[in-house]
C-alpha cells in the first residue's frame, strides 16, 4: 500500500464504516482492515490519517486502530513470519513519539499505550534514543507535552514493579536511571515550586498536580526493585516534598463528588504508598523520615471524611501504618497502650463500619460486593486495610489489643441489643473485628488455619452467630445472616464438628433467602463444608442416619435458589451439585432423584439418549446450525471455540459421510484468520480431523483444490514451538484417511518442512510427534516405501533418521496409542525393509531391535531439557479468546491401528519368525552376536508366547 491521497480515502471510508452500529456495514469493514493489515505502509497510512485528517472522529479512530494494530502484531513471535515490516518498524519509532507529544489529550493516549506496548519489546536494544528523545521534552515547559512524557514513561516503566529480578533488567533499570533519574528530580522540584506560584489558578493546578502524580508512580516504579544510588543520596529531596504534599490542603483542589476521588486524594494516595515501600524495603534509609511520615500519615486519617472519594487514599494510608507496625524497627512507635487505644478507636473502628455505599452494594450490585468480600479482590478497600492493620499490630501486641479490640466488641454488641432494627450496623463491625482479630493465617482450602488464641471463636458462635443462622425469617438483617455464613465458612477448620453439623441443616434453609449475597454464601458455606475432610481423609458430611431429614430440602432449595432473581447462573450454587452431592450422601440420596430432577431429569435424558443416536443428530443441526451460522458469518470470536467444538461432534457421530451442509463449510475453515486466534486452534484442528475421518475420499473428489490449504494449515502449525503437537494431529489424520493418490505429489514436500524444523528448532515434544508419524506413515504406505523417500530427499538419509532420531529418542514417546503405533512401525522397518538386510544400514537393524524392546520394557524416558520447561507457554499479545474444553465434548482417543495388532510384542515375534524363514540362519546370528543378554531374554518370552522359533 503506497502512501498516497487514494489510499488514506479508502482507509478513511473504510474506518468510518467500523463506527457503523450496523453489523451489516460494520463487520465487512473490520473484516477489509483485518486483511490489509499486513501489507507494508499499512501502520504509516494510520499515522498519517490519524495527524492531518480534519475530522476529529477519524483521527481518534485511526488512533485506536493503530494502537490495537501495534498490539497484535509488534512482537515477533519465534517461528512466526514478522507482521510489521522492517521498514514500517523503524519509520514507526522515529515518528511516533513527535506525533504522540503534538496530539490533543484523546489521542495522546493511545499513541502512549503503543509507544509502550513497542518499548516493551525493543526498549533498549532496539530504541536506544527512546528515553533520551522523551527527557529532552521536559525542557519545553509545557506541561501538555510533559504530561504526555510522564504517561508513557509510566506506561513503559511499571513493568518492573512485577519483573522477576535478573541480569537483563538491573542493566535497563541502571540505562533508565542514568538518564531518567537527574530531569525527573529537577523536574519535581520545578513543578512544586509552580504549584506555589499558580497556588490560586485552578485549571495551572490540575494540571500540576497530574504531573506530580505521575512523577510519584514514576518514583514507585523506579525504587520498586532496589534503593537506587541516585534516589538514596536525594531522598532529602523527595522526602521531603513528599510530606508537604501530604499535608497540603488546597481548597481549589477539593471536589463537591463524593464518589470519584479528586487529583489531591490520588496524589496523597501514591505517596502513602511510595512512603511504604520504603518504610518495608529501605527501612534504615528510611528511618530518619518515618516519624515525621506517621505522624502526617495519622492525622490525614482521623481527619479523612466517610466518603467514597477517599476509599483509596484512606486504604493506602492504613496500609502503610500496617507496613510499620509489623517491622521489629518501628515496634516502639505503638508500645503505649494510649497509641493502641487510639488507633482502635479513631482508624480501625470508624473503618470497619458499614457504610451507605457498602449497603447498596450488598443490595444493588451483589456480584461486585461477592467478588471484592468473598474472592478476595478488596485489597484497596477500607475495611480490608483496616483488618491488615489489626494483624500488623497482633504481631507485636496480641495481648493489649485483644484486649482493648474486646471492649470494643462488647461495647458494639451491647449497642445492638438496644435497639437490633436501628442498630445492625454495630453487630456487623463486631463479627468483622472479631474476625480480623481471630485470623492469624488463612487457605482457599481449609479457611481460618491458625487463630488468635485469646479469642473464643466457640463461644462468640453460640452468644452471637447462632441466633442469625436460626432465625425463622431468612429475609430479616440480611447482612448479619451474610456476616454470620461467612463466619461459619471461615472458621470451619476451627469450630468444632458437632457446631458445623448443627450450622448445616440452617444453611440449608438459608438457601431461600431473597437476598442474592445472603443465598450465595449461604451456598459456598455448604460447599466448602461437604468437601472438607478430616484427619483420616474422611468427609465432614457423610450418608449416615441424620441426614434423610434435610435432604429433600436442600435440594429442593437448591434449584429454587437457582430460580432467584439474579442467580440464574450463579456459580457458586452449581458448585453444590448433584455430582457432589452423589459422591457425598451417596444411596442415601436414591429416594429423592424425583425431587432433584423432576422434568429436568426426563428432559435431559431425552437429549443424553438422541445425542447417543446417530438417527437423531439431523434434528440437532437443523436448530444449531442458523445459530451456528449467524455466529460464524458475525465473526463472534468468543463463541467460534466452542462452535467448531460442537460442530466435531455432531460430525463425528455421523456415520461414515459428510453431510452437504459440512462440506459447504469446509472452505471457509481453512482461511487464515481463524488460524491466527489461539483460542480456536485446538477445536479447529479436531474439526479438521472429523472431516478427513468422515470424508477423506470426498475431499480428495469434490474439494481436492482445497488440499493445498489444508498443508497450508499443517505448515503453519508445525513451524510453531506452541502448537506443532496440533500440527502433527492434522498430518497423522490426512496419512490415515486420505486416498494415498491424493497426497501423492506432496508426501516429499511434508517431509522437507519436518526437516527443515528439525534443523531450526528441535524440542523433546517435536521429536515424540515426529516418531509417531513417521512409524504411522510407516504402517499406512509400508518400511519400504518410508527408507524410499528418505533416501529421495538425501541419499542415506534413512540410516542418519534411525541412528540419530529413532533409536535414541523412541524411549522418549509416551501414552499407550502412541508407542502401539511406534512398536508396529519399526517392527515393519525390521522385517519388511531388504534395505535394512542388505546393505549398510544392517549395522543399525540390531541397535534398532533393541531400542524396541526398550519401548516395551524400559520405563518411559521423560526428561527435558532445561531450556525447553516452558516451551508451550507462548505469549499471546493483546486480547484473544482462550480454548476452554466444553465439559461434555471431550474427543475419545482412536487407535489408527485398531484390533488388527492386539500385542505389538506378539507380532514383532511372528514377523522376526517371518524374516527367519525367509533369511535362514541370518536372524539367530545377529542376535547371538551383538543384543544385549537383558533384550535377548524379553524376546525369547516374546517368542515362547507366540509359540514361534527363529531358525
Amino acid at each position: 500500500m503506497e502512501l498516497n491521497d487514494g489510499h488514506l480515502q479508502t482507509l478513511t471510508e473504510f474506518l468510518r464504516k467500523t463506527l457503523d452500529p450496523d453489523p451489516a456495514v460494520r463487520r465487512p469493514a473490520e473484516k477489509f482492515l483485518e486483511s490489509v493489515e499486513g501489507n507494508q505502509n499499512y501502520s504509516l497510512l494510520l499515522l498519517t490519517l490519524l495527524e492531518k485528517s480534519q475530522d476529529t472522529v477519524i483521527r481518534v479512530c485511526a488512533a485506536v486502530t493503530f494502537k490495537n494494530y501495534i498490539k497484535r502484531n509488534w512482537r515477533i513471535v519465534e517461528d512466526e513470519p514478522n507482521k510489521v515490516s522492517d521498514p514500517d518498524r523503524t519509520a514507526i519509532k522515529a515518528n511516533i513519539v513527535n506525533l504522540m507529544l503534538s496530539s490533543p489529550e484523546q489521542i495522546q493516549k493511545q499513541l502512549s499505550d503503543a509507544i509502550s506496548i513497542i518499548g516493551r519489546e525493543d526498549f533498549p536494544q532496539k530504541w536506544p534514543d527512546l528515553l533520551t528523545e522523551m527527557v529532552t521534552r521536559f525542557r519545553s515547559g509545557d506541561f501538555h507535552i510533559i504530561n504526555g512524557v510522564l504517561r508513557t514513561a509510566h506506561s513503559l516503566f511499571k513493568r518492573y514493579r512485577h519483573e522477576f529480578k535478573s541480569n537483563e533488567l538491573w542493566s535497563e533499570i541502571k540505562l533508565v536511571l542514568d538518564t531518567f533519574a537527574l530531569p525527573l528530580t529537577e523536574l519535581f522540584k520545578a513543578t512544586i515550586e509552580l504549584c506555589q506560584t499558580h497556588a490560586t489558578d485552578v485549571n495551572a493546578l490540575k494540571v500540576l498536580f497530574s504531573s506530580l502524580t505521575l512523577i510519584s508512580k514514576l518514583f514507585y516504579s523506579l525504587n520498586f526493585q532496589d534503593l537506587p544510588e541516585f534516589f538514596e543520596d536525594n531522598m532529602e529531596t523527595w522526602m521531603t516534598n513528599f510530606h508537604g504534599l501530604l499535608t497540603l490542603d488546597n481548597k481549589h483542589l477539593q471536589t463537591n463528588d463524593e464518589e470519584e476521588a479528586g487529583l489531591l486524594e490520588l496524589l496523597k494516595s501514591q505517596i502513602c504508598d511510595n512512603a511504604a515501600l520504603y518504610a518495608q524495603k529501605y527501612d534504615e534509609e528510611f528511618q530518619p523520615y518515618l516519624p515525621r511520615f506517621v505522624t502526617a500519615i495519622w492525622n490525614l486519617l482521623v481527619s479523612t471524611g466517610q466518603e467514597v472519594k477517599y476509599d483509596l487514599l484512606v486504604s493506602n494510608a492504613i496500609q502503610f501504618l500496617a507496613s510499620v507496625c509489623e517491622r521489629p524497627h518501628y515496634k516502639h512507635l505503638f508500645e503505649d497502650q494510649n497509641t493502641l487505644t487510639s488507633i482502635c478507636e479513631k482508624v480501625i473502628v470508624p473503618n470497619m463500619e458499614f457504610r451507605s455505599a457498602d449497603e447498596e452494594a450488598f443490595e444493588d450490585n451483589s456480584e461486585e460486593y461477592i467478588r471484592r468480600d468473598l474472592e478476595g479482590s478488596d485489597i484497596d478497600t477500607r475495611r480490608r486495610a483496616a483488618c491488615d492493620l489489626v494483624r500488623g499490630l497482633c504481631k507485636f501486641f496480641e495481648g493489649p489489643v485483644t484486649a482493648i479490640f474486646s471492649g470494643y466488641v462488647n461495647s458494639m454488641l451491647g449497642e445492638y441489643a438496644k435497639n437490633p432494627g436501628e442498630n445492625w450496623k454495630h453487630k456487623d463491625a463486631a463479627i468483622y473485628l472479631v474476625t480480623s482479630l481471630a485470623s492469624k493465617a488463612q487457605t482457599q482450602k481449609h479457611g481460618i488455619t491458625q487463630a488468635n488464641e485469646l479469642v473464643n471463636l466457640n463461644e462468640f458462635f453460640v452468644n452471637h452467630i447462632l441466633s442469625d443462622l436460626k432465625s425463622p425469617n431468612v429475609n430479616e438483617f440480611p447482612v448479619l445472616k451474610a456476616d454470620a455464613i461467612k463466619y461459619v465458612m471461615i472458621f470451619r477448620s476451627q469450630l468444632p464438628k458437632e457446631q458445623l453439623l448443627q450450622a448445616v441443616p440452617l444453611l440449608i434453609s438459608h438457601l431461600q433467602a431473597q437476598s442474592t449475597v445472603e443465598h450465595t454464601y449461604a451456598a459456598h458455606a455448604l460447599e466448602r463444608l461437604f468437601t472438607m475432610r478430616g484427619p483420616n481423609n474422611t468427609t465432614l458430611i457423610s450418608a449416615d442416619q441424620r441426614w434423610p431429614p434435610f435432604t429433600e430440602q436442600l435440594l429442593n432449595n437448591l434449584f429454587k435458589a437457582l430460580a432467584l432473581p439474579g442467580s440464574a447462573e450463579n456459580e457458586y450454587i452449581m458448585k453444590v451439585n448433584p455430582t457432589l452431592l452423589f459422591s457425598l450422601l451417596q444411596e442415601s440420596i436414591v429416594p429423592y432423584i424425583p425431587t432433584l430432577i423432576g422434568q429436568l431429569t426426563h428432559k435431559l435424558l431425552l437429549v443424553r439418549d438422541s445425542c447417543a443416536n446417530p438417527t437423531t443428530v439431523s434434528s440437532f443441526e437443523e436448530a444449531l446450525f442458523p445459530v451456528f451460522t449467524e455466529i460464524l458469518q458475525n465473526d463472534v470470536q468468543e463463541f467460534l471455540p466452542y462452535v467448531f467444538q460442537v460442530m466435531s461432534l455432531l460430525l463425528e457421530i455421523h456415520s461414515n459421510s459428510i453431510p452437504s451442509s459440512y462440506m459447504a463449510l469446509f472452505p471457509h475453515l481453512l482461511q487464515p484468520v481463524l488460524w491466527e486466534r489461539t483460542g480456536n486452534i485446538p477445536p479447529l484442528v479436531r474439526l479438521l480431523q472429523a472431516y478427513l475421518e468422515k470424508g477423506g475420499a470426498s475431499i480428495a473428489g469434490s474439494a481436492a483444490d482445497k488440499i493445498p490449504g489444508l498443508l497450508g494449515v499443517f505448515q503453519k502449525l508445525i513451524a510453531s514451538k506452541a502448537n506443532d503437537h496440533q500440527g502433527f494431529y492434522l498430518l497423522n489424520s490426512i496419512i490415515e484417511h486420505m486416498p494415498t493418490e491424493s497426497i501423492l505429489q506432496y508426501r516429499k514436500q511434508i517431509f522437507i518442512l519436518l526437516f527443515q524444523r528439525l534443523q531450526s528448532s528441535k524440542t523433546t515434544k517435536f521429536i515424540k510427534s515426529f516418531l509417531v508419524f513417521i512409524n504411522l506413515y510407516c504402517v499406512k504406505y509400508g518400511a519400504i516405501a518410508l527408507q524410499e523417500i528418505f533416501d529421495s530427499i538425501q541419499p542415506k538419509m534413512f540410516g542418519m533418521v534411525l541412528e540419530k532420531i529413532i533409536i535414541p529418542e523412541v524411549q522418549k514417546v509416551s501414552g499407550p496409542v502412541e508407542k502401539k503405533i511406534c512398536a508396529v512401525g519399526i517392527t515393519k522397518v525390521l522385517t519388511e525393509c531388504p534395505a535394512l538386510m542388505d546393505t549398510e544400514y544392517t549395522k543399525l537393524w540390531t541397535p534398532l531391535l533393541q531400542a524396541l524392546i526398550g519401548l516395551f520394557e524400559l520405563p518411559e524416558d521423560d526428561s527435558i531439557p532445561d531450556d525447553e520447561h516452558f516451551i508451550d507457554i507462548e505469549d499471546t499479545p493483546g486480547y484473544q479468546t482462550a480454548f476452554s474444553q466444553l465439559a461434555f465434548a471431550g474427543k475419545k482417543e482412536h487407535d489408527p491401528i485398531g484390533d488388527s495388532v492386539g500385542n505389538p510384542k506378539i507380532l514383532l515375534a511372528q514377523s522376526l519368525y517371518k524374516l527367519s524363514t525367509a533369511c535362514p540362519g541370518r536372524v539367530p546370528s545377529m542376535l547371538s552376536t551383538s543384543l544385549n543378554a537383558d533384550a535377548l531374554q524379553f524376546l525369547q518370552g516374546y517368542l515362547q508366547a507366540a509359540t514361534v522359533q527363529l531358525v
